[in-house]
């Protein structure tokens, strides 16, 4: 009973799909973090299965589909993670001290640059969907790899919580922080991330293997950006993080398959 406590609060969280309510009890909050990856492997199930059925009926809509494809995970967790890059890009785009930055991720206001960024983002996902349609054939295996990929930006952002250091004492990341058991928790993390790791590379090759490395090597960015910037990580950077490692993954795949069209 615990545990589908744990799962419906990480999914009430971080999601917008509905779950049942209840009142959330400390040990219940022990393993929600290691449910954090089934939202994002849901979401590209679901992305997925759209492609496949798009393609299947050969739909003649090149843009429409990228597009939709670009909406679904917005839908589908409420735009949380998008919400956090505004702050961030808001905080870093401020060049101010550490802790006017900090004062910055609680405003909830959005500056011009958090709209341009996002729109940056948005714009650089959609490329990537683009380049995945015009250059990879069917495109099937690239969207599954993109799909796991989504569920490993969240493994790697559920290692950090329970492995950085936090920059405030407060706020929904330190309650999840707090109250998790960290160290089975990163244990069982590092086991999902490893598993779907191996997944990508096998269903993907050398695509899958280079959009594990965009992963990581954004994680390890994430990492020294945040200690910089914010003296560790909160809700709104772990946010920031999600959003600029599936980005980086969709451009990765996206490059991969144009260089495969010489090949």
């Amino acid at each position: 009973m615990r545990l589908l406590k744990s799962f419906a609060i990480a999914f009430s969280m971080y999601s917008k799909i509905p779950m049942p309510q209840f009142k959330w009890e400390s040990e219940d909050m022990k393993y929600s973090i290691c449910f954090f990856p089934l939202i994002g492997l849901l979401i590209g199930a679901i992305m997925s299965v759209f492609y496949f059925v798009m393609h299947y009926i050969e739909l003649p809509a090149e843009t429409v589909i990228p597009l939709i494809l670009v909406v679904i995970p917005i839908i589908l967790t409420g735009g949380i993670h998008l919400d956090g890059f505004m702050d961030v890009s808001d905080a870093l785009s401020s060049y101010q001290t550490r802790e006017k930055k900090l004062e910055i991720l609680k405003d909830p206001h959005i500056g011009a640059f958090a709209v341009i960024r996002v729109m940056v983002l948005a714009a650089l996902f959609f490329a990537g969907l683009e380049l995945i349609m015009y250059y990879a054939g069917s495109g099937i295996s690239e969207i599954v790899v993109l799909g796991l990929g989504l569920c490993l930006s969240r493994c790697l952002s559920g290692i950090s919580v329970v492995s950085f250091k936090c920059a405030k004492n407060e706020g929904t990341l330190y309650t999840f922080a707090e109250g998790s058991d960290k160290k089975r928790c990163l244990s069982i993390l590092i086991k999902e991330a490893g598993v779907v790791m191996i997944a990508m590379i096998v269903i993907g090759r050398f695509t899958g293997a280079a959009a594990v490395l965009a992963a990581l090597f954004t994680f390890l960015y994430y990492h020294v950006r945040s200690e910089n910037e914010f003296g560790g990580i909160t809700g709104d950077v772990a946010g920031w993080f999600v959003c600029i490692c599936e980005t980086c993954m969709v451009l990765v795949i996206g490059a991969m398959a144009y260089f495969y069209r010489w090949l």
